[in-house]
């Protein structure tokens, strides 16, 4: 899953570690989301090791309105890579196998397979393109797929680059690497997973997925079309693998991070190779900056769920978040529940407000292409009936949604776009664009 404008992250500031928040003001944010419709999920503050908050707000299955809870288990994606890697990181341990060792040692039919570490493996620097960007993914994800024949299908793809001369995100490599610590240890990734971290720290609701079951507390996801949450597609987990299918509660996964990086399931030497960065990508982690700390975890999609987990050092707190239907930014969701955590400034947002239709003429005189001093990027405005669209370089147009003459907004990528005014008049020419904590001023070319 990635922001809509992919150049912005998520940035903070910090005041020192909370001793204490107001747990109040973060069950009332939360309590509105639901009441909203913005969201359906679980989240859960973990420190020094201990849950201190959690809460859930949604349903485990719609259609039988079975309400969640801190024990429901959601998919969480790539979050899955985040136990792989520790899993691989462990054999190397036990010298059972070394970063440089090659992927020709297990799959020698993967192109440059004679050329690709478990390193590049870990960091996204195979070059062995991501299959869940080929064309006919979606036609079968929701099927089973053996082991020999994921293997056929990565075999088949081509190389993005020369292995290691570049990064890009695959999702194939770690799907390999589930397999690599099937045929080293002759026992299947469900099993390990299991003896190598959920009964080492004790996590009971954190295991390889299956068909959802909500009887088992295990949520269902949606997406949010028109003024309802629907049914999302339901991916077979042979698919994902070692890079997306693992199921666990917010809590669990925020106990696993703090397991892993307060080195108790890996040498310290292990961590640190897990936390190097290469253009961007650690070994199964990757960094989130927050000015003056910075949090290692990580994100995940798949299907209707999405989430988020960060460990900030500095204060020992795990935050996760696990989602199974989202109506707003997943970004703005963080960005709020950290701001209230460290007793930022933070305004609860009016999620009541209306929007409201402009006509075709007066959306008319927001047209044109915008530019910014801050960061390369422009912004074109234009209309599609009485639909003002916006569209970023290098990306696809989305609709804005109008909430005043000057506010406009793209609510799935916690997106605002807020002209600026001449008195009482609006001035076309210049506006603020804000997301994901930041704010960016556009002219008219």
């Amino acid at each position: 899953m990635k922001n809509l404008f992919s150049l912005f992250i998520l940035t903070c500031v910090f005041s020192s570690a909370a001793l204490a928040f107001d747990k109040a003001k973060l069950d009332k944010y939360i309590e509105s989301l639901d009441t909203h419709d913005k969201a359906m999920f679980s989240v859960a503050v973990v420190q020094n090791g201990q849950p201190i908050y959690q809460k859930s707000i949604g349903y485990v299955d719609i259609e039988t309105k079975q309400v969640a809870n801190k024990n429901t288990q959601y998919r969480i994606g790539s979050i899955t890579k985040v136990f792989t890697s520790t899993m691989i990181f462990q054999l190397i341990d036990e010298g059972k196998l070394a970063l440089d060792t090659k992927l020709a040692t297990f799959y020698p039919q993967i192109k440059n397979a004679e050329l690709i570490s478990m390193s590049m493996l870990l960091n996204h620097r195979s070059g062995i393109h991501n299959f869940t960007d080929t064309p006919d993914y979606e036609q079968y994800m929701t099927k089973a797929k053996t082991k020999a024949e994921m293997v056929s299908l990565i075999g088949s793809l081509d190389s993005d680059f020369t292995p290691d001369s570049a990064a890009s995100y695959s999702n194939s490599g770690y799907v390999l690497l589930g397999f690599i610590i099937e045929d080293i240890t002759n026992d299947s990734y469900e099993n390990q997973l299991h003896k190598r971290i959920t009964a080492k720290v004790n996590l009971n609701r954190t295991t390889f997925g299956g068909p959802v079951k909500p009887s088992d507390n295990q949520a269902h996801s949606y997406k949010h079309a028109t003024s309802e949450w629907v049914a999302h597609s339901e991916t077979d987990m042979s698919i994902p693998y070692g890079a997306g299918a693992i199921i666990s509660t917010s809590t669990e996964v925020g106990i696993f991070i703090e397991n892993l990086m307060t080195g108790k399931l890996t040498s310290a030497n292990s961590l640190a190779k897990m936390k190097e960065l290469n253009q961007g990508y650690g070994r199964g982690l990757f960094a989130f900056p927050f000015h003056e700390r910075i949090a290692y975890g990580h994100t995940g999609g798949i299907d209707g769920f999405t989430s988020h987990t960060g460990y900030i050092g500095d204060d020992e707190v795990v935050f996760t978040l696990t989602s199974n239907g989202m109506n707003m930014s997943m970004n703005d969701i963080s960005i709020a529940i950290l701001s209230i955590y460290y007793d930022m400034p933070f305004d609860l947002p009016d999620f009541g407000q209306k929007a409201i239709t402009l006509t075709e003429r007066e959306l008319s005189q927001y047209q044109g292409v915008f530019s910014s001093k801050q960061i390369a990027l422009n912004i074109t405005l234009k209309t599609d009936g009485a639909i003002l669209t916006a569209q970023a370089t290098g990306q696809k147009a989305f609709n804005l949604t109008s909430y005043s003459s000057t506010d406009f907004r793209f609510d799935p990528a916690g997106i605002k776009i807020q002209f600026a005014t001449q008195g009482e008049k609006v001035d076309y020419t210049t506006f603020a664009l804000k997301q994901g904590g930041g704010k960016y001023t556009f002219i008219r070319e």
